[in-house]
């Protein structure tokens, strides 16, 4: 990778940071931590860290005597990670091919990052695989499309004015919502008794244009989707009316977003 391109990378993960961290992201580091039940001590990986908000919040679970693991792909990603949280080990790694030995840790976690692995069987098997005998696994992943709110409409939006692609790349967070193949794909992975909780969320961008400006020049690049100006002003437009509903008083965007959290003891 080319130091501009790093850099280009490194932007981005600040605006992910900066925007959907606190507007999306945070909110589940609790519930996911609670269903791995974090303890003082605890070795404790994080799978597909991004820029390290569940692994950051573990620190303060695991105290001391614990320790807190970060991986992922993103070099820009972890670049961010380690500037926010150099006490925490970051490692460049995918989640099919984990570089680290058998029974390794006490609980594995990770926070909306199954739907993008590209083995996701192989992916849950080696998290599986890494944990100690009694070690806890919680994954996060969002709901399906259809429960959603907000995000429906802005895909019909995208789909109408931007084509089939830029609409499936906004899907994309979506496609593991079914539980039923949810369980499937855990067991399908030797995941024997994989528990699956539905929790709603709440998404709260600073406004409806915020949130656009976040998928239509941020999401969208990252999924190799690049919409033209012409493009953009057009959405942002139409939007400010077909979105009209989830904007309060006070400007900011507000909605909905249940989400599915998996989890198991090995």
């Amino acid at each position: 990778m080319t130091e501009p391109d790093l850099q280009n990378e490194i932007a981005g993960a600040r605006a992910y940071e900066n925007l959907h961290v606190p507007a999306l992201f945070k909110q589940w580091c609790n519930p996911v931590l609670d269903a791995a039940d974090i303890n003082p001590g605890d070795d404790v990986l994080d799978v597909g860290c991004g820029t390290g908000i569940l692994a950051r919040e573990a620190v303060s679970r695991t105290g001391s005597h614990g320790r807190v693991t970060g991986l992922d792909p993103g070099p820009g990603m972890l670049a961010v990670a380690r500037e926010l949280a150099p006490n925490i080990g970051w490692e460049q790694g995918v989640a099919e091919s984990l570089p680290y030995a058998d029974d390794s840790f006490d609980a594995v976690v990770s926070q909306f990052g199954l739907m993008f692995f590209q083995d996701k069987a192989g992916a849950i098997r080696e998290m599986h695989r890494v944990l100690k005998p009694g070690g806890r696994l919680a994954v996060a992943v969002w709901d399906s499309l259809e429960h959603m709110t907000a995000f429906p409409e802005s895909v019909a939006i995208l789909r109408e004015h931007a084509g089939d692609a830029a609409a499936a790349a906004l899907s994309a967070p979506f496609v593991l919502g079914d539980k039923r193949e949810l369980a499937a794909l855990f067991h399908s992975a030797g995941v024997a008794s994989p528990e699956i909780t539905t929790l709603v969320g709440q998404a709260r961008f600073p406004s409806l244009q915020a949130m656009m400006e976040a998928d239509l020049r941020g999401w969208l690049p990252v999924m190799g989707i690049h919409l033209s100006e012409e493009q953009i002003q057009t959405i942002l437009g139409i939007a400010e009316n077909r979105l009209a509903d989830y904007v309060t008083a006070d400007g900011e965007m507000v909605f909905e977003a249940p989400a599915h959290i998996v989890s198991s003891t090995k």
